[in-house]
Order: C-alpha cells, then structure tokens, then sequence
C-alpha cells in the first residue's frame, strides 16, 4: 500500500504561482503513470497533467503554458508548478498514482486563487 501526500496548496492571488507536492510512501519508479487532478465545489474531478514513467506528459488544455508537471524518482515526489494562476483554477488538487494492479489518491490540497 502505498500513501500519497500533498502539500503545497495555499490562497494566492490572480497571476500569481504555487508549486504543489506529491510526496509517495514507495518508489514511484514502479507506477505506469502520475497525475494531477482537481476538483472544484460542484463540479467533477477533472485530469490537470500526467507523467507517463516513460516521459510523456499530457495536460488539460486550460492549463498549457501555465502548469508544468514534473516527477523526481529519487524523491519519490511528483511536483505541479503552477503559474498565471486565474480564479477559475480555484479547486481541491488530488495527486493520482496508477500501476498495472492499484490505483492510488491523495487526501487532496486546496488552492484557491482571489484578490
């Protein structure tokens, strides 16, 4: 089994940037891919990025050019950078990790972007 915490969530102004931290338990070498979610008060949880363990990186369109998704085997952590922040990114962050036998989540983190 395998704990995934987040950090790094806090309130930041329009324009403003936060760096998020996914932090596993385990060795993160093993998953096939990991990502960030998020999930804003009445809505559905919505993919923001994902790593693939080969490299590949995916983002949700209204996040490119503004997010870059990272991952550090060493560390065992997966990172969010987040820059241009607008309100509408406002949400709870969940980091997810996926293999071939478990899928993984987080407790979440909130972000909320307001002047």
């Amino acid at each position: 089994q395998v704990q995934l915490v987040e950090s790094g969530g806090d309130l930041v102004q329009p324009g403003g940037s936060l760096r998020l931290s996914c932090a596993a338990s385990g060795s993160i070498s093993s998953f096939v891919y990991m990502g960030w979610y998020r999930q804003a008060p009445g809505k559905q949880r919505e993919l923001v990025a994902r790593i693939l363990n080969s490299g590949t990186i995916k983002y949700d369109d209204t996040v490119k050019g503004r997010f870059t998704i990272s991952r550090d085997n060493a560390k065992n952590t997966v990172y969010l950078q987040m820059s241009s922040l607008k309100t509408e990114d406002t949400a709870v962050y969940y980091c997810n990790a996926v293999s071939t036998l478990h899928n993984y989540w987080g407790q979440g983190t909130q972000v909320t972007v307001s002047s």
